[in-house]
């Protein structure tokens, strides 16, 4: 019997429900391991996080949006004594619980893609030599990271993520200036946060998983292509040398990729719902890329590298934040992210320091129109 110690962050979000979900569901009989839930943290959800902890009541649990609630997460990493800890945190906020988890030894399991996109050097330098496993929960790059396990780095000449293209995917370019916030959370698939969900409407989602794929794979943006396949049942795909594209395929629920990284480097049964091919329809199109200009400014981040990722992912959540509260236009998200990437984001250092300085120096530079 495998035992695994398990810390969760994020827990009252999309992701931790997923994850917790899957630990329940787990019979130690069948698959042969044995979960331990040690750690749950949130950022302010106290209601959801103490309904959670009466199912787990030996994880310490912390909500690092209180008073010193920074300080208490950190401190609560480095004792956990996780093997695995999901990072399921939104946004630039997860960077730093990353590095702690790192740094404490335990395996990371990241959801939160803009650890990779920030620091992406920083972090896959630090888990080479802490001889800790980073393994992608999005479910374009777990899919990814399980296809190249049967195949060496130099057969693949492609990786092909896939995109929803969201609600907005039909829409012309008048449509899209008076499309509202309400309009922007209706996903056609998935079910996701709030700031995800309009990340994946303006095509900023993909763009950000461009660049995490870039981290992850150590491929250059020009061996990463996006395809548009609403369906959202198709999740990545790899290309040989030979031509041949092998693809992953399971129904949208992210509670597939979370299984998957649990379990790792294991595969265990799931009772989850599989796929039905009796009445499977799949569709892919290119993109448009002049209608959803966030797709392209993420391949010229990535292709400029140093702290430009950072710049466009700080411009995006302060843009964001902004159309939430119906400050500015849908279509101002990409306008207020080229300007801010207009500024000379190249620095000789990489460290954590320089990386949260310079995300702080891109949000102030964000101006509303």
């Amino acid at each position: 019997m495998i035992k695994k110690r398990v810390a969760v962050l994020g827990a009252t979000g999309s992701i931790g429900k997923s994850s917790l979900d899957i630990i329940l569901r787990n019979k130690p009989r069948i698959t042969g391991v044995e979960f331990e839930v040690v750690l749950l943290a949130a950022h302010s959800n106290r209601g959801d996080l103490e309904k959670i902890s009466f199912q787990f009541p030996k994880a310490a649990c912390v909500l690092s949006g209180e008073v010193n609630g920074k300080e208490k997460l950190v401190n609560a990493i480095k004792d956990a004594g996780a093997d695995i800890t999901i990072n399921g945190i939104s946004g630039a906020a997860g960077l730093e619980p990353s590095i702690t988890v790192i740094e404490s030894g335990s395996n990371l399991a990241l959801a939160n893609k803009e650890t990779a996109v920030m620091a992406g050097d920083l972090i896959f330098r630090m888990a080479k030599e802490k001889n800790v496993k980073i393994i992608p929960v999005d479910s374009e790059h777990s899919a990814v990271f399980h296809l190249l396990r049967g195949f060496s780095h130099e057969l693949v000449n492609e990786i092909i993520l896939t995109a929803s293209g969201g609600p907005f995917r039909k829409l012309n370019a008048e449509e899209l200036e008076n499309v509202k916030p309400s309009d922007a959370l209706r996903h056609p698939t998935w079910s996701m946060g709030k700031k995800i969900t309009i990340d994946s409407a303006s095509m900023a989602n993909k763009g950000l998983e461009i660049i995490e794929a870039c981290a992850f794979f150590n491929v250059p943006p020009e061996k990463i292509k996006v395809v548009i396949h609403p369906q959202s049942i198709v999740h990545s795909m790899i290309k040989l040398s030979s031509g041949i594209i092998y693809a992953q395929l399971s129904r949208p629920d992210m509670r597939h990729p979370v299984h998957d990284a649990l379990y790792w480097p294991q595969t265990a049964p799931s009772d989850l719902n599989p796929l039905d091919f009796d009445c499977l329809k799949l569709e892919f199109e290119k993109p448009d890329s002049v209608k959803f200009p966030m797709l392209r400014l993420a391949v010229q981040a990535a292709k400029q590298g140093s702290l430009y990722p950072c710049a466009y992912n700080a411009a995006n959540e302060e843009a964001v934040s902004a159309f939430l509260e119906q400050k500015i236009k849908f279509t101002d998200i990409p306008k207020i992210t080229e300007q801010v990437m207009q500024s000379d984001w190249s620095a000789s250092g990489y460290d954590l320091e320089t990386i949260q300085k310079a995300d702080a120096d891109a949000r102030a530079l964000v101006r509303f129109p």
